[in-house]
């Protein structure tokens, strides 16, 4: 497969992001996946075309090594099979009909988002231990009112999807059926996906809630709870952004 500039680009984005997820401690040995839609820069070639971090393969590595420890996937023109194309076999996540399913989805709908990262983020995982944060927005509320940006750059807040077995088609449509409602959608002790136009838009928007969830342990580790900016305060910074 021909490497043209975009697709090294494309890559050097997942490397790049790969490397933030390990440098946060939301990748511990293989935890976590991307993928991404790069139909458009496969030169020649019909069908969908996917870049894929491997089965068992480090993020750490990704970053470092990127094609030593990616795939790139092409599915079959009936949709019922993907053969690997890249020069070097690495075989894709396990997670891929997860991701497949998501990126269909997102296809059906014609939504332009092309990239889809689960990550482990440590302080967003432990909040979903909590049974009182899972009810519907109630965690999106608590961290929207942590630090103004959340609010501002996670406007639709965090979906929740109680625990499902990781890379089910089960977890796969409870995700989906989240993502019109929200910018990043948490699976219940496990961990939190999101997509984006690029690879840098859903990390940002995970790193911006779980920075909210820093502030937000932070200071009960302090011995307080956080009080938030109030309802007024969010309503204020909601129509000064329209958001």
């Amino acid at each position: 497969m021909k490497y043209n500039r975009q697709l090294t680009e494309r890559i050097a984005e997942v490397a790049e992001v790969a490397g933030y997820l390990w440098q946060k401690g939301w990748a511990e040995r293989n935890g976590g996946n991307i993928s991404y839609n790069i139909t458009d820069v496969a030169e020649n070639l019909c069908g969908h075309f996917f870049l894929v971090t491997g089965t068992n393969r480090r993020m750490r590595y990704v970053c470092s090594s990127p094609m030593d420890n990616m795939a790139v996937i092409r599915i079959s023109d009936d949709g019922r099979s993907y053969a690997i194309v890249a020069e070097k076999y690495i075989s894709p996540t396990s997670e891929l009909p997860s991701h497949l399913s998501i990126h269909d989805y997102l296809l059906g709908r014609g939504r332009n988002q092309k990239v889809v990262i689960h990550t482990h983020p440590i302080e967003l995982v432990a909040m979903t231990h909590n049974a009182a944060f899972l009810g519907r927005d109630v965690l999106s509320r608590l961290l929207w009112s942590m630090i103004p940006e959340t609010r501002a750059f996670c406007p639709k807040g965090v979906g929740i999807v109680p625990y499902a077995l990781p890379g089910s088609i089960e977890l796969a449509d409870a995700t989906i059926a989240q993502l019109d409602d929200y910018d990043v959608v948490l699976w219940e002790k496990h961990g939190a996906l999101g997509v984006g136009e690029n690879v840098i838009e859903p990390f940002d928007m995970i790193d911006t809630l779980s920075k909210s969830a820093q502030i937000y342990m932070s200071g009960r580790a302090m011995g307080f709870t956080p009080a938030g900016m109030s309802d007024a305060q969010m309503q204020q910074l909601k129509e000064a952004f329209n958001l």
